[in-house]
């Protein structure tokens, strides 16, 4: 799964300093949120950045590259230090959005178990399928013609490059095979998305001492 992982070149024309680092965890015993998983969302939330931090900024511009309006459909780390303290999901979601919260860097986490053929990040054609719950009801959406999307081969399971997951994908207390996509523009630089990467093994290592981990660093050709 890891090794397949894709980056489209019309992505990469958009913003040619974008990485992914992609980690599958296999093996995960998750539950809900407990007194660690607290602590460490609080410990990131102690420190969390202003929303007019320099690597926000640069995912506002990655937004508008595209079309997008980043005041209106958010970047998801400037959504997260938006909504102080953070929310509680369980402790796997936890464990990525307190290193989401960290070090100022876009995480997504996908449920392996749902997940159809390659992850890979693509411009949209507009008709790809993509579930989202309105109003307390699943629907089907679409989305735009050239945005920047997370894809597998069902459909859409992030829009608009990390604002919103799919349904069918996000990551329960029951998920046991996950994959974890903490997504680098510049500033940041490669050594601290390799720090990002360490510090969630260790909170994966905490929840499930057993979880076996692999990595892969995707960027421009």
């Amino acid at each position: 799964m890891i090794g397949a992982i894709w980056v489209d070149e019309a992505v990469t024309l958009l913003r040619p300093d974008f990485h992914v680092l992609a980690i599958g965890a296999y093996g995960l015993r998750n539950g809900p949120s407990d007194e660690r998983s607290r602590a460490w969302l609080a410990e990131a939330a102690a420190t969390a950045a202003r929303p007019d931090h320099e690597k926000i900024l640069a995912w506002q511009d990655a937004y508008r590259a595209f079309g997008a309006k980043p005041q209106r459909t958010r970047p998801s780390v400037d959504a997260l230090v938006r909504r102080m303290p953070p929310p509680e999901i369980n402790l796997v979601v936890d464990a990525y959005n307190s290193v989401s919260i960290r070090h100022v860097l876009p995480v997504g986490g996908e449920d392996l178990a749902h997940y159809e053929g390659t992850a890979r990040l693509v411009r949209a054609s507009g008709d790809e399928p993509f579930d989202a719950v309105e109003k307390g009801e699943t629907v089907i959406d679409h989305p735009e013609i050239g945005e920047v999307v997370w894809r597998d081969d069902r459909g859409v399971t992030c829009r608009r490059w990390n604002w919103r997951q799919c349904v069918r994908t996000r990551i329960t207390e029951s998920t046991v095979d996950a994959l974890f996509l903490l997504e680098r523009l510049a500033p940041m630089s490669l050594e601290e998305l390799s720090a990002a990467e360490d510090e969630l093994r260790g909170l994966l290592r905490e929840i499930t001492p057993s979880v076996r981990v692999e990595s892969r660093l995707v960027g421009p050709a």
